[in-house]
C-alpha cells in the first residue's frame, strides 16, 4: 500500500489496479498511525472501486474499520451511472448530534448536577431495548416516518427554531413509509424519544473555550461557562433493520456486482434501478425518525431543564446535524455543475458561507458543525468552509473515532476504574449498563483534542468553541 504525503496532515494513496480514484486521507502523523492499526484503509480503497466515484474515496481524521465504507468515510457517485450503497450510511441511519444552549453558567448547574443527571436519566428512556414512554397511533407513526419535525411541530413537541436550526429542516421528502418493512416498522415503533446503547449519550456540558467571537455569538455561544446540552442518537431498531432489509434485497437481486465486489459488505445498486430509489425512500424516512427521535430527547430534557432552573432553564437548538446519510447534493466537478449521491458515514456535512440550505441565520458564517469526543472528553463546535465544498464534499469529522474494539475494551477496562477516572475529573455519570460505561471508556478513542488540531489546520471545519462535560448520561 503505498502512502503519498501530499501536504501537512494530507495524504494519498494513488490509483492503481481496479481503483476507479485515488484515496484521500486527511491525518497528522499520530492519527494515520492510529488509522492503520485496522482494516479501514483497504476499506477506503475498496470504496475507490466502486463505478462512478468523483474525487476520491475520502477519509476523515477520527477514521476506523467500519461495515463495507470505512467509518469516518465520504464518497460522492454520479447519479446517472453511479451506485447507491448501504454500507456507505451504516445501520444507523441518521446517528446524529443536537446541541442546545441555555443561558445558565456552570456554577448554578454544578449545585444541583446530581438531581439534574437522575431527573434526565428517569425522563430519557436508554439502553438495549428500552421503549419509549410514547405510544404511537398507526397515523402519527406514518407522519413520523414521512415528516419528521413536522409531525413533532404539529404534536407539540418541538418549536419552528428546532425545524429552522435542523439539517433538511429535519424533513427529508424522499421520504416514504410505504418502503419501509413491517419489520422495521415493529422494532422502531415503540423507541421514539429513547437512547439506546453503545456510544450514544446525553452530556451536560459548558464552554471552556472560544476560538472566534463572532461566530460563536452567531450561534447563540455567548460567553464561557454557559451551559449546554449535546444528545447523541439516531433512529434505533428501525434504521438497523431498513439497511438490513435493503441489503438482503440488494445482494437477491444483482449477484452478478455482488460475486465481483472486493468485499460483499459494498452490496449496491446502480443509481437508476427501481431499488435504489426505494432504499433513497426508506433511508430518508428513517432519517426523519432519526430527527424525531433525537428531538423528543430534547423536548424532555427541556422538562427537566425547566423543572429545576425555571424560566432561566430554556433550551435553544443550536443545530441538529446528521453524521450517516446519503444524499443528492451538487459540486462543481471537472469545470461544471453536477448532481451526486453523497455517503458520509461517520462524517459531518460541513457547508461554508452562502450556502442556500444553511439557516438563514447562520447563512453569513457557515453551518455549525458539533463534533462529539468520547466519555468524558471535550466536544468540539466549528464552522463550514469553503475548502471543505472543494475538498471533501462539504464533509468534516463527526468524532473522535475508536481505536479498540469494544471486545478489547471489555477485556482491558472495568466499571470501577472508569467511573473513578469520571469522578476524578468532576464528571457525574449516570449509565444503563455496566457494559456501556467499559466500553466507551474514553482510552477507547482516538484524542478528539488532535482530531480537530487536524480538521482545523487542513480546513475542512474551523473551530468556534470547546465544550466540556459535567454530567453524561450514557446509554
Amino acid at each position: 500500500m503505498k502512502i503519498k504525503k501530499i501536504s501537512k496532515n494530507v495524504w494519498e494513496i494513488p490509483r492503481e489496479n481496479e481503483m476507479n480514484a485515488p484515496v484521500r486521507v486527511f491525518a497528522s502523523e499520530k492519527l494515520l498511525k492510529a488509522i492503520k492499526q485496522d482494516d479501514c484503509i483497504k476499506q477506503g480503497i475498496n470504496v475507490s472501486t466502486l463505478p462512478g466515484i468523483y474525487g476520491k474515496s475520502i477519509m476523515m481524521p477520527d477514521a476506523h474499520q467500519g461495515y463495507g465504507f470505512p467509518i469516518g468515510g465520504v464518497a460522492a457517485f454520479d447519479v446517472e451511472n453511479g451506485c447507491i450503497s448501504p454500507g456507505g450510511v451504516g445501520f444507523d441511519i441518521n446517528c446524529g448530534v443536537r446541541l442546545l444552549a441555555s443561558d445558565l453558567d456552570i456554577t448554578k448547574i454544578k449545585l444541583k448536577i446530581n438531581e439534574l443527571m437522575e431527573e434526565l436519566f428517569n425522563n430519557i428512556p436508554c439502553g438495549v431495548g428500552k421503549d419509549s414512554k410514547l405510544k404511537l397511533s398507526d397515523e402519527d407513526f406514518e407522519k413520523v416516518l414521512n415528516t419528521g419535525l413536522k409531525w413533532a411541530l404539529e404534536k407539540g413537541y418541538a418549536i419552528q427554531d428546532d425545524l429552522d436550526r435542523c439539517e433538511e429542516n429535519g424533513h427529508m421528502q424522499t421520504a416514504d413509509a410505504s418502503k419501509v418493512s413491517p419489520r422495521a416498522r415493529k422494532r422502531g415503533r415503540n423507541q421514539l424519544g429513547t437512547l439506546g446503547a453503545g456510544n450514544h449519550f446525553v452530556d451536560v456540558m459548558y464552554v471552556d473555550e472560544i476560538y472566534d467571537k463572532e461566530v460563536a455569538e452567531v450561534f447563540g455561544i455567548t460567553k464561557k461557562n454557559q451551559v449546554v446540552v449535546l444528545i447523541h442518537s439516531g433512529s434505533r431498531g428501525l434504521g438497523h433493520q431498513v439497511c438490513s432489509d435493503y441489503l438482503k434485497k440488494m445482494e437477491d437481486e444483482f449477484p452478478d456486482i455482488i460475486k465481483n465486489l472486493p468485499d460483499r459488505n459494498l452490496t449496491y445498486s446502480p443509481t437508476k434501478s427501481k431499488l435504489s430509489k426505494d432504499y433513497l425512500s426508506a433511508m430518508s424516512a428513517a432519517a426523519n425518525y432519526g430527527w424525531c427521535n433525537r428531538q423528543l430527547i430534547a423536548y424532555h430534557s427541556r422538562l427537566v431543564f425547566n423543572k429545576l432552573f425555571g424560566d432561566d432553564g430554556s433550551l435553544n437548538t443550536i443545530y441538529d446535524v446528521a453524521h450517516n446519510i446519503v444524499k443528492i447534493e451538487e459540486y462543481k466537478i471537472d469545470g461544471e455543475m453536477k448532481k451526486v449521491y453523497v455517503h458520509r458515514k461517520g462524517a459531518t456535512r460541513a457547508f461554508g458561507p452562502g450556502h442556500k440550505e444553511i439557516p438563514e441565520v447562520y447563512r453569513n458564517v457557515g453551518q455549525p458543525i458539533i463534533i462529539p469526543g468520547s466519555m468524558g472528553t471535550a466536544s468540539y463546535v466549528l464552522v463550514g468552509t469553503d475548502k471543505a465544498m472543494n475538498e471533501t464534499f462539504s464533509s468534516t469529522p463527526h468524532g473522535a473515532g475508536r481505536i479498540m474494539s469494544r471486545h478489547e475494551a471489555s477485556n482491558t477496562f472495568n466499571e470501577e476504574g472508569v467511573r473513578k477516572n469520571l469522578t476524578e475529573k468532576n464528571i457525574y455519570l449516570k449509565s444503563a449498563s455496566k457494559a456501556g460505561i467499559i466500553q466507551e471508556a474514553p482510552e477507547v478513542y482516538k484524542d478528539i483534542d488532535e482530531v480537530i488540531k487536524v480538521t482545523d489546520e487542513v480546513g475542512i471545519g474551523k473551530k468556534v468553541a470547546k465544550l466540556i462535560p459535567v454530567g453524561v448520561i450514557n446509554g
